[in-house]
């Protein structure tokens, strides 16, 4: 089971969009209950990200990350999003 963190600015508003966003893209992709969702805040990504595999950002996340990192304001947006959402699941359904 894969284990996504996601981070914005205050690890509440933007960040719950997308988790619901995520969970609905990935039940139609057939990948519910493949990965697990947290948040955080922007500023604690690195002291959260070791425990996790992959990364999703609705903001520039800090240098020092060493897992897949996905830019999330498409995800906010809807402009590109479903490309994202393609290249999220992929990450899920690496081993």
């Amino acid at each position: 089971m894969k284990r996504i963190l996601l981070a914005c600015g205050t690890a509440v508003a933007t960040s719950t969009v997308v988790t619901s966003r995520l969970n609905d893209a990935m039940k139609k992709r057939g990948l519910a209950g493949k990965y697990t969702c947290s948040q955080c805040k922007i500023a604690e990504i690195l002291s959260k990200v070791a425990n996790f595999d992959i990364l999703i950002a609705n903001a520039k996340a800090p240098q020092g990350v060493t897992i897949p990192t996905i830019n999330g304001l498409p995800l906010l947006t809807g402009v590109g999003a479903e490309k994202v959402w393609d290249e999220i699941a992929e990450l899920i359904k690496a081993e």
